[in-house]
């Protein structure tokens, strides 16, 4: 036979502090938009070209039954000590990279110290060096990148010794940044500010547990 139960529900502010950690850890685990991080992405693959980084890409399936090519960015995170972010794709020397990076981001000292490298090696090499970047292995982090530099001379002149170690360093040190990038885009959606901001939003309501109703 039907029965009709009555539930008391809450809003956000309306739970204690306790019944609102619940609440929160309802929605990092459940609410939370799986794709947070193509905001990041998106910034990423700008930044590339500034560089000199030509990001391969790999097709999608769409659920309507097409595709669509995505850059082949990965990364894993952010609790284990093997997480971090690679890429791949081909590096060649771009005009005017340092400048036009500090145009693009003027206060991230990070990417301006990548860029002046690449720059340095360069003029050292008569702008003619080139790499190819690959990932190898079931991991995502900055080793888990193959980094192959040659030097496109049409004398066949030699890199310098530093070369390859120096280009190489730099690209990982790209990784390293993007990893940087998406942690700290994590930490801030799934700060308890952020997390609130969004329950309140979407209008969650809540058992006095903490638990979402419905």
């Amino acid at each position: 036979m039907p029965e009709i139960i009555e539930t008391i529900v809450y809003r956000l502010d309306e739970l204690s502090d306790a019944a609102k950690d619940a609440a929160r850890g309802w929605y990092r685990e459940g609410g939370f938009d799986h794709d947070w991080f193509e905001f990041v992405y998106d910034d990423f693959e700008r930044i590339c070209p500034i560089l000199g980084i030509s990001l391969r890409t790999r097709p999608v399936r769409l659920f309507g039954g097409g595709t669509r090519s995505k850059p082949c960015i990965w990364f894993s995170g952010f609790w284990s000590q093997g997480d971090g972010a690679c890429f791949e794709g081909d590096y060649r020397h771009a005009r005017f990279a340092a400048r036009r990076i500090r145009a693009y981001a003027p206060t991230d000292t990070a990417l301006h110290r990548i860029s002046d490298t690449l720059q340095s090696v360069q003029r050292r090499n008569f702008y003619q060096l080139q790499a190819t970047v690959t990932h190898r292995g079931r991991y995502y982090h900055e080793h888990c990148m193959a980094i192959a530099v040659d030097r496109d001379s049409p004398t066949g002149q030699d890199m310098t010794a530093d070369a390859e170690d120096v280009v190489a360093q730099a690209l990982r040190d790209l990784a390293r940044w993007l990893y940087r990038q998406l942690e700290r885009e994590y930490e801030h959606l799934t700060s308890d500010a952020a997390v609130d901001e969004a329950i309140v939003a979407n209008g969650y309501t809540f058992t006095e547990a903490g638990r979402r109703f419905g």
